[in-house]
């Protein structure tokens, strides 16, 4: 691990009140020391208690840079574990840059992205899902992410991972102490025994596993397409379900000639929404770009919505669309319902019915908001796995999460058939072992450097 002084800017770049320039590492506060003038001239920050804040300026040489305020942290009680000093300035961009100028010329190196919760977990401070919470903190786009991130950040995805890691240890170092001194240490009934243990194991992280449907739907959203043939009803759809007018609509067929994306927010659930251009055989170059660009978007999709104009019969154009939608969650709506129909909510049903199963038809008017509530409802119980709750359960949000207690699950199973083989006692340990190592990946004991950096990497600069 590299020991040097680190520094980058650590509030978003861009014009505000306030911004902070953190400085991390064994040179922190003789770095800042070399920068900063207290309002008399003769206070130095190395004779300073930590957790105390000062008042004065950022020089560089001669040049006075800037009005601040400097809290110091002394290692171990900050963030990095490591001694941390913050420099609170004015949030204008060029005076931040210039700030971080100046401290890098004194003695810091520029951090890399994540570096500063890199050493936090390195040293210690934090485990893995800790740093990993940080990210996702920041990045919340809703209130259930938000919450989920906190209760990760306050440790409880940690606990469960340490509990569950606790209860194999146990029963490794059991067996390992039979196998040694089998003349003291009986194994008779063991087997029966471990069996209700690993029964246990398997059924908590199979309920850890399940919560990673809403986990995931919580953290990034639900990336849903709208498609159709051209004036279907596709951009009024989006305007509706946005509140106001994003796409334009009129009677010309076409109108939408590439795909338009916005999100919103359905009851604490993020929705990425995407409008796309109508689905036709058609000459027009642009148009023809905006229809394969449709096609892309619905190989990506979580949900289609797929708009018919139920006012007209169905043609070889939404069979393509349908084909589009064949291993797709989809929600079928007959548009137009307000007017003469002549496709059928019946007829809808048996065109589907050999091709989709995962699907709902819905008559829809984009006159009428009782539509749009309906909706709305089908499209959270499509996603939605009963009901969200975060304030007792641990719920996995991190794929990385979810592969390492598949692995150890998996390494459990192999455990519960050696123990209905009647295998020997050493086959429990070896794979008991490898169920301990997969969740040791969780909170960052099992992981190797390439790993770290790789998770550290995708980290925001100065965080």
């Amino acid at each position: 691990m590299r020991t040097d002084t680190i520094a980058a800017i650590a509030t978003g770049m861009s014009n505000s009140g306030i911004g902070i320039v953190r400085i991390s590492g064994p040179e922190a506060v003789k770095v800042a020391d070399r920068v900063y003038r207290s309002k008399g001239g003769k206070k130095k920050l190395l004779n300073q208690k930590t957790h105390t804040v000062h008042y004065g300026y950022v020089y560089d040489g001669s040049d006075m840079i800037d009005e601040v305020m400097v809290l110091i942290m002394k290692g171990p009680n900050s963030f990095t574990a490591e001694d941390t000093v913050e420099i609170d300035c004015h949030g204008g961009m060029l005076v931040m840059r210039k700030i971080l100028e100046v401290v890098l010329k004194n003695g810091a190196r520029a951090a890399e992205p994540g570096e500063f919760s890199k050493r936090a977990f390195l040293n210690g401070r934090i485990d893995l899902t800790k740093a990993e919470a940080v990210m996702d903190l920041i990045q919340s786009e809703n209130d259930y992410a938000l919450k989920s991130s906190v209760n990760q950040l306050k440790g409880k995805v940690y606990e469960k991972i340490k509990e569950l890691r606790e209860k194999i240890i146990y029963e490794i170092a059991f067996i390992e102490s039979a196998l040694d001194d089998p003349e003291h240490i009986s194994t008779e009934g063991y087997p029966d025994k471990l069996k209700v243990i690993v029964d246990e194991l398997l059924q908590e992280l199979s309920e850890m596993i399940r919560t990673f449907d809403n986990g995931r739907i919580i953290k990034e959203g639900i990336q849903v397409v709208i498609l159709g043939k051209p004036n279907a009803g596709k951009s009024s759809l989006l305007n509706k379900l946005l509140g106001e007018e994003k796409a334009i609509v009129t009677d010309v067929a076409g109108t939408t000639r590439d795909v338009l994306e916005q999100f919103i927010n359905l009851d604490g659930i993020g929705i990425h929404i995407v409008d796309t251009a109508g689905i036709r055989d058609t000459e027009d170059v642009v148009e023809k770009i905006g229809v394969d660009r449709a096609r892309d978007k619905a190989q990506n999709a979580d949900l289609i919505l797929y708009v018919v104009d139920s006012s007209k019969n169905l043609d070889e154009d939404d069979f393509k669309i349908m084909d589009l939608m064949s291993d797709k969650k989809s929600i079928i709506l007959l548009n137009k319902s307000d007017l003469n129909t002549v496709v059928s909510l019946e007829y809808m049903e048996e065109v589907c019915k050999d091709f989709k199963e995962d699907y709902v038809i819905l008559n829809t008017s984009m006159t009428k908001d009782s539509s749009l509530k309906e909706l709305e409802d089908t499209m959270k119980e499509m996603f939605i796995h009963g009901k969200i709750d975060l304030n007792d359960e641990v719920t996995i949000t991190n794929v990385r999460h979810k592969e390492a207690l598949t692995e150890s699950k998996d390494s459990l199973m192999l455990v519960r058939q050696s123990l209905l083989d009647e295998m020997p006692e050493d086959f429990y340990s070896i794979d008991l072992m490898n169920a301990y190592a997969a969740l040791g990946k969780i909170i960052g004991e099992e992981v190797g450097e390439d790993l770290v950096n790789e998770i550290f990497s995708k980290f925001c600069m100065g965080k």
